[in-house]
C-alpha cells in the first residue's frame, strides 16, 4: 500500500481505527485531486478542507460536527467533478462511521 510523505502506519493500543480510517480516505482523495488536471472554481476549498479533515484526525479524536462541516464543503466543491465521485464515497463512509451529526 502507497503511503503519503509523512503519514504513517498507526499501530497499538488505544488507536481508533476510525482515525486511521480517515486519514486514509482524506489521503486517498487529496492525491486524486492533486492528480486531476482540470481546474475547477472550488478546487481551493476542496483542498482546504481537506487540509482541515487530515488535522482534525491527527489530533486524535476529531468533533463529529466538525467533520461532517468539512465534509459538506468538500463533497461541494468536488461532487460535480465524477473523477473525484469513490474517493467522495470512501471520505463520507468514513465520516459517517463518527456517528450522527450531533444537533
Amino acid at each position: 500500500m502507497l503511503r503519503s510523505v509523512g503519514q504513517r502506519r498507526v499501530t497499538g493500543e488505544g488507536v481508533d481505527p476510525r482515525v486511521d480510517g480517515l486519514r486514509t480516505a482524506v489521503s486517498r482523495l487529496r492525491r486524486e485531486l492533486a492528480a486531476l488536471r482540470t481546474d475547477f472554481t472550488d478546487r481551493g476549498i476542496a483542498e482546504d478542507e481537506l487540509a482541515a479533515l487530515d488535522a482534525m484526525a491527527a489530533g486524535g479524536a476529531p468533533e463529529v460536527r466538525r467533520l461532517r462541516r468539512s465534509l459538506l464543503l468538500v463533497a461541494g466543491s468536488v461532487g460535480s467533478v465524477s473523477a473525484l465521485a469513490d474517493g467522495l464515497t470512501v471520505l463520507r463512509r468514513a465520516v459517517d462511521l463518527f456517528g450522527p451529526p450531533t444537533g
